[in-house]
């Protein structure tokens, strides 16, 4: 019987869809990321349904981990429970050693379960990166030490206790599970496949990373979207969510040139760590027999629309980059299709021939990845309270729930993709904004 392939999942943190050099953008460099590109799937239409919560991506990643949809969810995924299967937990069954290291935001149970082995694990949203309060694998599931930090010393005095038996002071998060990872790969010796989860804290802020990967970027050189505004055209209620006061109002274009060099840098910096690990995998003949995942758990605004962060509707925040590579998997290809990444459950049971537990409420993408499937009509995308929104094959309706009472935009994606003119104030669209509102 062959054996069952390796899986190695990538997942990033706040990277947006369009910062992949062979996406298009030229100012990046991501030569790794362009390499799997080159050797896998693309999904170039993968999304986030949004968020229930401002930290999007708590239940972003409940939603990966267990394939159910954004309102199925418990606790706004900052718990994963028993009955909701989670894809390690499948895995496991199916006679793999799993390996997780790094971020996991949804609840020290759901981990322990999910996972035989692992190293650096961080248990939390965002910290520091060159001081990561990190905790080593413990095959009693317990993860009992905890230790006070002071987030910022020099305006609070009040200590949070965060799950960390160490820290390893001076050595950034992506070096940290990046090293961690190769650690694994050179000591595994066991007969049954295996699957690793790397999740990373980058690019989220507090974006700093080694100052060779800052130096391949200038600010002055940044051209700024088209979409950039200094400030949002209307005020929906998240004006002071921790994200948006990340930069003043109005914004201005060098200080968001500025902050789109260091998310740039960041990712340059994961993309020379996932390139070590990609040739780890080739050092030790893993390559051909890896499935290799490469994903981020939401997009980011960085001045888009006037916004900062990822607590809106907009494409930025809630498009994401998505490759498959690996055996049987067709090189150099790209679907369209609309997607969510919770999706990626039932495909990666399906790529390894495992069963979907009943509990998954996703699609799986292997059909379109086979060259035979399609993907979903329509994406429907919320944000707390606040605001909902359709994304059909050409327009994009959102609604606002404002204190002023519901305003409404409409979009034309094919010929407007930056989402600059509203239309739904034409009259010449009075049809489109009948039937979009219907769908949503």
């Amino acid at each position: 019987m062959k054996a069952k392939p390796n899986v190695l999942f990538l997942f990033t943190d706040d990277q947006r869809f369009d910062t992949i050099n062979a996406w298009g953008n030229s100012e990046i460099h991501t030569p790794n990321l362009d390499q799997l590109v080159r050797e896998g799937f693309s999904f170039s239409q993968a999304h986030i349904p949004g968020g229930t919560v401002g930290a999007v991506c708590m239940p972003s990643r409940a939603m990966v981990h267990t394939g159910r949809n954004l309102f199925s969810l418990e606790e706004d995924g900052e718990r994963i429970p028993e009955n909701h299967s989670c894809l390690g937990e499948v895995l496991q069954k199916e006679g793999y050693r799993t390996f997780g290291t790094g971020k996991w935001h949804n609840g020290i149970e759901s981990y322990a379960r999910s996972f035989t082995d692992g190293a650096e694990i961080f248990f939390g949203g965002m910290w520091d990166h060159w001081n990561v309060p990190a905790n080593n694998f413990d095959p009693t599931g317990q993860y009992e030490k905890a230790a006070n930090f002071i987030s910022d010393f020099y305006y609070d005095n009040h200590p949070v206790e965060l799950t960390c038996d160490h820290t390893t002071p001076g050595v950034h998060s992506t070096d940290l599970f990046t090293d961690a990872t190769l650690v694994f790969l050179d000591n595994y010796s066991s007969d049954s496949p295996w699957f690793a989860y790397v999740s990373y804290m980058a690019p989220h802020d507090p974006r700093s990373m080694p100052k060779e990967f800052l130096d391949l970027y200038s600010p002055s050189d940044i051209e700024l979207p088209p979409n950039f505004s200094p400030e949002h055209a209307f005020e929906f209620g998240i004006r002071s969510l921790r994200d948006e006061v990340l930069e003043e109002y109005p914004r201005t274009m060098e200080k968001i040139k500025t902050h789109i060099a260091e998310y740039y840098a960041m990712i340059s910096h994961l993309d020379s760590g996932i390139g070590k690990i990609i040739n780890k995998l080739k050092e030790n003949g893993n390559y051909e027999n890896t499935i290799i995942i490469f994903a981020g758990d939401n997009g980011l605004s960085i001045g888009q629309h006037g916004l900062m962060g990822k607590q809106n509707n907009y494409e930025h925040s809630v498009r994401v980059p998505l490759i498959f590579s690996g055996p049987g998997i067709p090189k150099n290809s790209q679907s369209d299709e609309y997607v969510f990444l919770m999706d990626i459950f039932p495909t990666i049971l399906d790529l390894v021939g495992c069963e979907t537990p009943a509990s998954s409420e996703a699609i799986s993408l292997e059909p379109i990845i086979r060259g035979e499937g399609t993907g979903r009509d329509n994406l429907y995308l919320a944000f707390r309270e606040l605001t909902r929104a359709v994304k059909t094959k050409q327009y994009k309706l959102i609604e606002y729930n404002t204190s002023e009472g519901v305003r409404t935009q409409l979009f034309d994606l094919i010929n407007d993709p930056w989402e600059t003119n509203d239309l739904s104030i034409s009259v010449d669209y009075y049809d489109v904004m009948t039937e979009t509102r219907q769908t949503l």
